[in-house]
């Protein structure tokens, strides 16, 4: 079935601001989240929020500062960080063709977050292509913009509001975790996705509970890219 194209009503950068805020839902509670550990961590408010400005990598924020609080090597670090953020090699190029040739794409890879990622990859193909590069623009810059804001709040307030609502505290780690399951339900609509994301989600959870909390991220990711592209082309598992 093809894709239905519907020129967008108003400025593309606007419409992908309008479709990433129920994205905020999910990203300022975990930014908090991160603000409050990061100072917990011995890491200032400006240290805190230049991470989440440059790194900008969820769990590899969190991560990052665990390790470097507990005194891990810097060459760790980065090898750790970098096997979380492996999943990135599957979702620029799946993202690529939907974009302008224009190479002024590439540093806006900056804002690609898992999240982005699942909205764009839903949103783009609906779009005429010279509104693709503005609509993405627009939504990706909302999320990190609301990412840094929400580490600030946490850094600079964040022990106030758990101390004021200990409930809050309670709330937070299920934030990132809700916000995934609203953004992959829409996905399974067909075998080879529904196969693809319970792989994943079955290879993350068995590492967890063997005690590698660390690797499941990376390794679940390479798993399901690595079954996805396997079966993508066999007829019984096609697009329905």
């Amino acid at each position: 079935m093809s894709t239905l194209i519907r020129p967008l009503a108003g400025a593309p950068w606007l419409q992908g601001v309008k479709d990433a805020i129920p994205l905020l839902g999910g990203y300022i509670p975990v930014a908090i989240s991160f603000g409050l550990i990061s100072i917990q961590s011995g890491f200032s408010v400006l240290e805190t929020v230049l991470i989440s400005t440059f790194i900008y990598a969820g769990a590899s924020q969190f991560l990052f500062v665990a390790m470097a609080a507990s005194g891990a090597p810097l060459w760790l670090v980065v090898i750790m960080t970098l096997l979380i953020n492996a999943r990135h090699i599957v979702y620029g190029p799946n993202l690529a063709p939907y974009l302008s040739e224009d190479k002024k794409w590439i540093p806006l890879m900056h804002g690609l977050t898992d999240q982005i990622f699942a909205l764009a990859h839903a949103r783009l193909p609906q779009l005429p292509e010279q509104e693709r590069l503005g609509w993405y623009s627009g939504a990706a810059t909302l999320a990190w913009f609301s990412w840094i804001g929400g580490t600030a709040l946490g850094a600079i307030a964040g022990g106030e509001l758990t101390q004021r609502w200990p409930l809050v505290n309670e709330i937070l780690p299920f934030a990132l975790p809700a916000l995934f399951l609203v953004l992959i339900i829409p996905r399974c609509n067909n075998r080879l996705w529904s196969i693809t994301i319970i792989l994943s989600a079955a290879t993350a959870l068995i590492l967890k509970i063997m005690g590698y909390p660390n690797m499941a991220i990376p390794l679940a990711a390479i798993s399901g890219a690595t079954l996805f592209y396997a079966l993508k082309n066999q007829r019984f598992l096609g697009e329905h």
